[in-house]
């Protein structure tokens, strides 16, 4: 099996469905499986097995298979061995619409809080697939705004920004959600500068979005940087961010204030066009 599982994970080309059937009807899954599930002390056996599970997955046939050992999936992505838990992980994000996503879902976000880089990595890309679908949103909302350590928080908030970027709707759906009440919050504490300086990093790459303008300019996040860019006692690095993130908002306004500079020379909208600019300032 092992030799096989070498053979077949480490192929230099494309594993396509033929050659994924072949090997399965060879070493049906609950032989590899039970091999990877043995703890038998052998060299390399765990990352060969994953490695070569991976690819078979990855197939349209061996993703076929996948909502037959659910029970496997749930196991894996509850298991010691970071290595398991990332194969879950990616197993999870071939399943997209599926219904028993919303079993396994509370256990992606329990990865993506505490588990490693690699892990946290894998749950979050499977539940950013999930978001693409429609189904999956509903799936994912009432879960996410989860108590945890600073890591997870922030582990949560990169999720938020992710997901944020897939598309209009479901940036609204987040907004709509008040997800991004929990940026506003973290970058309203000032009891850990770090914490701080992670989600002003978040919000800079959030703020690069092209549809992120119009959402985030209803929060009261520009009040919140406005206050740390003038907070003399603030970290100079922290007042640095907020500098650059207010200036990406404030340039994508600058478009509505030319149209509106633009209006001034007609005489039915002149008026209400100089009293824009003069709330502006």
């Amino acid at each position: 099996l092992l030799d096989a599982a070498s053979e077949f994970a480490y192929y230099p080309g494309v594993q396509n469905d033929a050659s994924a059937k072949d090997f399965l009807d060879r070493f049906p899954l609950p032989a590899i499986i039970s091999a990877l599930q043995s703890k038998v002390d052998v060299p390399s056996l765990e990352s060969t097995l994953v490695a070569c599970l991976e690819r078979i997955f990855r197939t349209k046939y061996g993703t076929s298979l996948i909502p037959q050992y659910m029970p496997f999936i749930q196991v894996g992505l509850r298991a010691d061995s970071h290595l398991i838990r990332c194969l879950a992980c990616k197993t999870v994000s071939y399943l997209l619409a599926d219904a028993q996503l919303v079993i396994v879902y509370p256990l992606l976000l329990d990865c993506l809080i505490n588990g490693n880089e690699q892990v946290a990595a894998a749950s979050m890309d499977a539940i950013k697939n999930l978001a693409s679908f429609p189904e999956g949103m509903d799936i994912i909302f009432p879960n996410l705004a989860a108590s945890c350590s600073s890591l997870g928080r922030i582990r949560v908030l990169a999720l938020i920004v992710k997901l944020f970027s897939i598309s209009t709707s479901v940036a609204s759906i987040i907004y709509n959600s008040n997800l991004l009440s929990l940026l506003e919050a973290e970058v309203s504490n000032r009891n850990d500068m770090l914490m701080t300086l992670s989600v002003l990093e978040l919000l800079y790459e959030l703020a690069e979005i092209p549809h992120a303008t119009q959402f985030l300019l209803r929060t009261t996040l520009l009040q919140i940087l406005t206050s740390m860019i003038s907070d003399t006692s603030m970290e100079s690095i922290l007042r640095s961010r907020a500098i650059m993130i207010s200036g990406r908002l404030l340039s994508k306004v600058k478009s509505a204030v030319s149209a509106i500079d633009g209006r001034l020379q007609d005489t039915d909208e002149c008026e209400s066009a100089l009293e824009a600019l003069g709330q502006i300032g």
